[in-house]
């Protein structure tokens, strides 16, 4: 599988390392310095970028043929648009907000726990994520999603970054912590006791594979797929 990727920070070192190691190869590395490159070159585009560049990309590989899977946070009030044009032009594409297997195992115990917890006004509902300091996004996508799981499955209605005094708010609340790849904690709160599911990452390692395998899972396909859609869950 010949691979483009689309942003080349840590992430896509990682991607990269992991790649080789599964007999692939890289054919295009995008970074800040890159000013033109074919991705017709490509058999798949993997693009964990910045915010700005997202939409661009994802609109180059589909408008080529080209699939392509984004982990790139931040840029989703354009979701929409892309599932359009990727459905417009018979292309493939999925989005993650986290491509980890075990973060996505998470997202569906997140929601079997919300509709245990629906009932039970007593408790409130917090989220807690820490990543590096190099993160551009707060909240991270992963707590957006999570959140996005519990309100699916309760009475919440919103969520918002920061202690919230609505009660039909989840509060985010997002710290940024020198070498933390990400960590996850979802609290409900009583008087009387606190129960919480947790996910942490010790290293990108997970993200990486996440991405590679949803890569080699898209080739071949046409549609707008999930994490559920590669991992059969949910």
């Amino acid at each position: 599988m010949k691979i483009a990727l689309l942003g080349y920070g840590k992430m896509g070192k990682a991607i990269e390392q992991i790649a080789l190691q599964r007999g692939h190869s890289i054919v295009i590395k995008v970074d800040k310095n890159t000013t033109s490159y074919n991705i017709t070159q490509a058999d798949v585009a993997i693009d964990f970028s910045i915010p700005s560049a997202a939409v661009a990309n994802i609109s180059n590989c589909i408008n080529n043929g080209v699939p392509i899977i984004s982990g790139t946070t931040g840029w989703l009030d354009n979701y929409e648009n892309m599932v359009a044009l990727t459905n417009e032009n018979g292309g493939a594409f999925i989005y993650a907000s986290n491509f980890s297997l075990g973060v996505n195992i998470f997202f569906e115990l997140n929601k079997t726990l919300a509709k245990m917890m629906s009932n039970l006004s007593q408790y409130t509902t917090s989220i807690e994520e820490i990543h590096h300091t190099q993160k551009l996004d707060a909240p991270s996508g992963t707590a957006i999603t999570l959140a996005e799981g519990i309100i699916e499955n309760t009475s919440y209605n919103n969520w918002k970054l920061g202690k919230s005094d609505n009660s039909k708010e989840i509060s985010i609340e997002a710290k940024r912590i020198d070498n933390v790849p990400g960590t996850h904690h979802i609290n409900y709160t009583s008087q009387v006791d606190t129960i919480s599911i947790s996910h942490t990452a010790h290293s990108r390692d997970g993200f990486a594979l996440g991405a590679i395998i949803a890569a080699e899972w898209l080739i071949g396909k046409t549609g707008v797929f999930t994490m559920n859609n590669v991992l059969n869950i949910g």
